[in-house]
């Protein structure tokens, strides 16, 4: 292999002098061209877009793939040159489940059935999920990349290069103020030209790439609203698949019933008994007359328990409901209340004629 030792010689020996400059301009010891204004706002401004860019473009692949995993192999993947292989979604995986469990359950059964039903919505969640993974990392990933990988890189190259004609031209002036002689001033003052050419020139060149981050700007305004509209599609697809699914399930409204008779278990609760007083006649065999059967009988009415039934309440104090789930109450009316399975303990649902909504237990005196 052949070395141009004078080229490389003479490449070292500019490395060197732009090291000294350098490291005397961080001490103070020497003067430093300063870039003009707009210049240096356009580097600001391209520093900041290529920072926010790389930090959206980065959570935007974890929202799109949780998976750290999953995100390192797609990456060898592109680097690679290779077509990423589709994956299940989570959504996908769950319906096969839930198909396959049923299966063995029974599709004819009211829970395989529901099973065989869930499973389908759920694969078809998955399905669009799917279709919203790839249509975002299409159409808003790629371009973001593109610009940190591509048009970024190129910047700041230009930058770089930017920075040592600055430094060469710093270099000239200072060699410039030391020369003493005619020749020595002559020859300096010749470099000096050349540099501060070679800095305008490379200045202009940084000039018009920086400029160029405005596009970018319009490309990824683009991209982020196709990246909206990918996901508003996706969320009402979701919505819709929804509603269906609640359909479906709305046609079995007797499913549970089944499933606690199948079982030997009664679907509601058994009636309380009927009680007598000791040395009273039962109410089964009463004497006759009905006057009689008043007078000599006493009968405990069936109540109904108090986690379903519904009872009187007067309101102790105002209330404001804080939402449209609950109920707004002035002091001292009656409104009708009951509670439903799974519910809090502090909240009733209270009733006044067509208006429902929940209260609050302790601004209530329940009544008999």
């Amino acid at each position: 292999m052949d070395f141009n030792v004078k080229k490389l010689a003479s490449d070292a020996g500019v490395f060197f002098t732009r090291a000294v400059q350098y490291t005397e301009e961080k001490l103070g010891q020497a003067e430093k061209t300063e870039l003009d204004a707009h210049l240096e706002n356009l580097i600001a401004r391209a520093d900041c877009t290529k920072n926010w860019t790389e930090k959206i473009f980065r959570q935007t692949e974890v929202l799109l793939q949780p998976n750290p995993s999953a995100r390192i192999e797609e990456f060898f993947y592109e680097k690679l040159d290779r077509k990423i292989p589709s994956r299940t979604t989570n959504a996908e995986l769950l319906g096969q489940y839930m198909q396959d469990a049923a299966k063995d359950f029974g599709p004819g059964t009211p829970y395989g059935s529901t099973l065989i039903t869930v499973g389908e919505f759920q694969r078809r969640l998955g399905a669009a999920e799917r279709e919203f993974l790839q249509t975002s990392a299409i159409n808003f990933l790629t371009p973001l990349r593109n610009f940190l990988e591509g048009d970024w890189k190129t910047i700041s190259k230009e930058r770089r290069l930017l920075e040592n004609r600055r430094l060469d031209l710093d270099v000239c002036k200072a060699r410039l103020k030391k020369a003493k002689l005619a020749e020595a001033k002559a020859a300096a003052e010749h470099e000096l030209r050349v540099a501060q050419t070679e800095f305008d020139r490379q200045a202009e060149v940084t000039r018009l790439l920086l400029e160029g981050i405005s596009s970018t700007h319009v490309n990824h305004l683009r991209c982020l609203h196709e990246f909206a509209e990918a996901e508003v599609a996706y969320y009402a697809q979701c919505h819709k698949h929804m509603q269906d699914l609640q359909k479906e399930l709305s046609r079995f409204p007797d499913a549970f019933a089944v499933n606690a008779s199948t079982s030997g278990m009664s679907p509601g609760p058994a009636p309380l008994p009927t009680a007598t007083l000791p040395g009273v006649s039962s109410p089964s065999h009463p004497p006759n007359g009905s006057n009689a059967l008043e007078s000599n009988t006493l009968k405990i009415e069936e109540v109904k328990p108090p986690a379903t039934g519904t009872r009187k309440a007067k309101v102790l104090y105002d209330y404001d409901a804080a939402d449209t789930s609950e109920l707004s109450l002035l002091a001292d009316e009656l409104i009708t209340v009951y509670t439903v399975p799974g519910m809090d303990p502090d909240w009733l649902i209270g009733e006044r004629g067509n208006q429902k909504g929940k209260v609050p237990v302790t601004y209530l005196e329940l009544l008999s």
